[in-house]
C-alpha cells in the first residue's frame, strides 16, 4: 500500500496497490520540488536512481537529466510479420542462433560503423564527446544486455511478430553522465535532484543532445527489427509492411504546454497512440493503444517491473524453477540470465489490470524465441 500520502496541493496518483518504501520515498521527494507541478506513479515502478523507475514528473522551466536517466530513448518496437507460426516453431532453434549471429549483443558492436541518416555534427562539443567515446555508429543495431531483448512470438490467433527492447547503448549514458555531472554543480554524477534551466545554455544543450540520443535509440532498434526480419523470413518466409512499426521509448523529456514531462522507465500513451508494454522471458509482451488520461501525465507503464533486483534474483531464485517455467521456449536459460527469470518481475497481467483506464489491450504476444545479451 501507498505508505501515507504526500502533504501537497498538487495533483498526482499513484497506479500501483503495493509500493516499495523507498520507491515511494523517492517519489515524495521530487514531487515536494517547487519546480514539480504534477506527478505519477506506473504499476511497474521500483526504486530506481534518484527517482523510481516507472515515475512521471513534469516540471516548469527545468529539465532534470536524472529524471530522465542514462538510457536515454530505452524503449520498445513491435512489428508484425506474415511468416507462419508452425514454421516459425519448426525454425526456432535456426532463427535463435541465426539472431545471434546477425546482432551482437552484450558489449559487443559491430566491425564497421552502419550508416545513418543522423549527423553527429548536430550535438554539442560535449554530446559529440561522449557520442565519439561510446563506440558512435558502430553501436547501431546492437542490442546491449540486462533486460534488453528480442523476442519472435505469436498472438492466440497465429499472428506472428518481432518485438525488441533496446536502448541508446553507452552513447545515451555518455550523454547523461555528461549533464549529469554539470545539473550538479562538482563535477560528479551524483545522485540527488539537480536541475537544468530549460532557457539556460546548459539548458539548451542537454535537450538538444538527449533529442539526438532519442533518435539514435530509434535508428538502433529499427537496424536491429532489419536484421531479425531478413533472419525470419529467410527461413521462413513471410513479409511485413514497415508502415506497422510501432515506437515507443520510455525514457525520455518532452515540452508539452508550459511543462516538461519527464519518463522515466514509462510509456508515452496519448490517446489513440500505440506502444508496447512487455511482460518477461514468458509471459511475453502487450502491444496497447493508449486513452490519453491525463492523471497519468499522458503515460503508462515501461512492463512489469522487477519484484527482485538482479543480485536478489540470482540469490533466491532456484535455477532449475527457471528451466521449468521457460518450457517450450527457445531462450538463453542458463544461470548467467537467472535474474532474467519470470519470477524477477511483477505479475504483469495485474500490471495491466491496474492501468485500464490508461491503456488498451489489442494484442498478447507470447514469445516462441527470445533473444538477451
Amino acid at each position: 500500500m501507498v505508505p501515507y500520502p504526500i502533504k501537497t496541493d498538487k495533483p498526482y496518483k499513484v497506479y500501483l496497490k503495493d509500493v516499495e518504501r523507498e520507491a515511494f520515498e523517492q517519489f515524495k521527494s521530487a514531487m515536494l520540488l517547487d519546480t514539480v507541478t504534477q506527478g505519477a506513479l506506473m504499476p511497474d515502478a521500483h526504486t530506481g536512481y534518484t527517482l523510481p523507475i516507472g515515475a512521471v514528473i513534469a516540471t516548469k522551466d527545468v529539465v532534470y537529466p536524472s529524471f530522465v536517466g542514462y538510457d536515454i530513448g530505452c524503449g520498445m518496437c513491435a512489428l508484425p510479420l506474415t511468416s507462419d507460426v508452425d514454421v516459425v516453431r519448426e525454425e526456432a532453434s535456426n532463427i535463435f542462433g541465426s539472431v545471434y549471429e546477425a546482432v551482437p549483443v552484450g558489449f559487443h558492436t559491430n566491425e564497421k560503423a552502419i550508416d545513418t541518416k543522423l549527423d553527429p555534427d548536430a550535438l554539442t562539443e560535449r554530446g559529440r564527446e561522449a557520442f565519439e567515446k561510446r563506440g558512435a555508429f558502430h553501436a547501431l543495431g546492437t542490442l546491449g544486455s540486462g533486460n534488453h531483448f528480442i523476442e519472435i512470438g505469436t498472438n492466440p490467433n497465429g499472428k506472428v511478430w518481432a518485438i525488441i527492447h533496446s536502448g541508446s547503448r553507452g552513447v545515451g549514458h555518455g550523454i547523461a553522465t555528461v549533464y549529469m555531472k554539470l545539473a550538479s554543480g562538482d563535477g560528479k554524477a551524483r545522485e540527488g535532484h539537480y536541475a537544468l534551466d530549460v532557457s539556460s545554455d546548459d539548458g539548451k544543450a542537454y535537450i538538444n543532445d538527449m533529442n539526438w540520443a532519442l533518435a539514435f535509440a530509434l535508428d538502433n532498434r529499427r537496424e536491429i527489427m532489419h536484421r531479425v526480419v531478413k533472419v525470419v523470413t529467410d527461413l521462413c518466409g513471410g513479409e511485413v509492411d514497415w508502415d506497422d512499426l510501432i515506437n515507443r521509448n520510455h525514457n525520455h523529456a518532452e515540452k508539452r504546454g508550459d511543462v516538461w514531462i519527464h519518463r522515466k522507465g514509462a510509456t508515452h500513451a496519448e490517446e489513440g497512440m500505440m506502444g508496447v508494454v512487455p511482460g518477461n522471458m514468458r509471459d511475453g509482451s502487450f502491444i496497447v493503444r493508449g486513452k490519453g488520461n491525463p492523471e497519468s501525465l499522458y503515460s503508462s507503464s515501461h512492463g512489469a517491473g522487477r519484484v527482485l533486483g538482479r543480485a536478489a534474483a540470482k540469490r533466491q531464485l532456484k535455477f532449475e524453477d527457471f528451466v521449468d517455467t521457460m518450457d517450450g521456449i527457445t531462450a538463453k536459460v542458463e544461470k548467467g540470465t537467472l535474474d532474467e527469470s519470470p519470477m524477477a518481475y511483477k505479475d504483469i497481467e495485474k500490471v495491466m489490470e491496474q492501468q485500464s483506464e490508461l491503456v488498451e489491450i489489442v494484442d498478447h504476444v507470447k514469445p516462441i524465441i527470445n533473444v538477451k545479451g
